[in-house]
């Protein structure tokens, strides 16, 4: 047990239920994080630290709605989980986006409190992409947490040990990956070179206009519009982007509008009615779709 630990409290504005986030965690491939949460609704993370790129640990626990505490007095760090957890933003008006539209209602009341969790970084997300790219998703998660437990460093976070990503410095300076091509070692070390430069800060993707920042994304290598837009919303964590890119999305969609011939710019349009949660609904959108597929 970790005991005198400092915390710090963030206010949440809006619905948000973190025991739904750390099944949604559990479950999400990428992650690969059967161990994220304990009976109690606690979840842990181990991460670099965004910018500091130091390995850190946190607990995070909700003893009552619209309050979250993370064992952490580290402000750096206690905004990287506002932004992983998605309470960074205000969601208090989502609701709004439900009763408008009926699909997303019915959607919110299917996962009520449920918010994008991310992954801890734009960096990680866009190795993600890379790691990932043309392999099955289920293998990818395993060669990603290779890494971790390789090449990071593991963390005691109130009693569980955790793996934690490696820092940019880290994976540039790797000549060979497990199970990963040269190109795509190559590609790896052209993303850690960016987030060393900045390049992928999440704060500065979210200044951005969003087609200015996938527009930046698209020049790193390796990087192509499905990736750009996953770094953007599942790294960066912008609350209000349609994935133009994401066919399991569109598939969803279809089914849920009754829309069967609707391409990429007619679904756009109907996501319309989203704004400015367009990225929060088409997360629930793909759980739906996962949660059917596995039922």
């Amino acid at each position: 047990m970790i005991s005198a630990v400092q915390q710090t409290r963030i206010d949440v504005q809006g619905e948000f239920d973190l025991a739904a986030s750390a099944q949604f965690l559990e479950g999400f491939t990428p992650a690969a994080r059967p161990d994220a949460a304990d009976e109690s609704g606690t979840l842990r993370m181990a991460f670099p630290a965004e910018g500091r790129w130091e390995p850190v640990g946190v607990r995070i626990r909700q003893e009552r709605p619209g309050e979250i505490f993370v064992d952490t007095e580290d402000p750096v760090v206690v905004e990287q989980v506002r932004r992983i957890l998605s309470l960074d933003v205000d969601g208090r008006d989502f609701a709004a986006v439900g009763r408008a539209d009926p699909v997303v209602g019915a959607l919110q009341s299917r996962y009520p409190g449920l918010r994008p969790v991310l992954f801890y970084s734009p960096y990680e997300a866009a190795c993600w992409t890379i790691i990932g790219h043309r392999i099955r998703m289920t293998q990818a998660a395993r060669i990603k947490q290779r890494i971790a437990e390789e090449y990071g460093q593991t963390i005691d976070v109130a009693g569980r040990q955790l793996a934690s990503f490696p820092a940019p410095a880290v994976l540039a300076g790797l000549e060979r990956l497990p199970g990963l091509s040269e190109l795509k070692t190559e590609r790896l070390h052209a993303i850690a070179a960016a987030a060393e430069e900045g390049v992928l800060e999440a704060a500065v993707l979210r200044s951005l206009e969003a087609e200015d920042a996938m527009e930046q994304l698209r020049r790193l290598r390796g990087i192509g519009p499905f990736s750009a837009e996953l770094i953007l919303v599942r790294g960066a964590g912008h609350p209000d982007v349609f994935p133009r890119n994401e066919q399991r999305l569109h598939a969803e969609m279809r089914i849920a509008y009754d829309l069967p011939s609707a391409d990429a710019a007619e679904l756009a349009q109907v996501a319309e009615r989203w704004r400015p949660f367009r990225s929060w609904v088409a997360l629930l959108m793909r759980t739906n779709a996962e949660v059917r597929a596995n039922s």
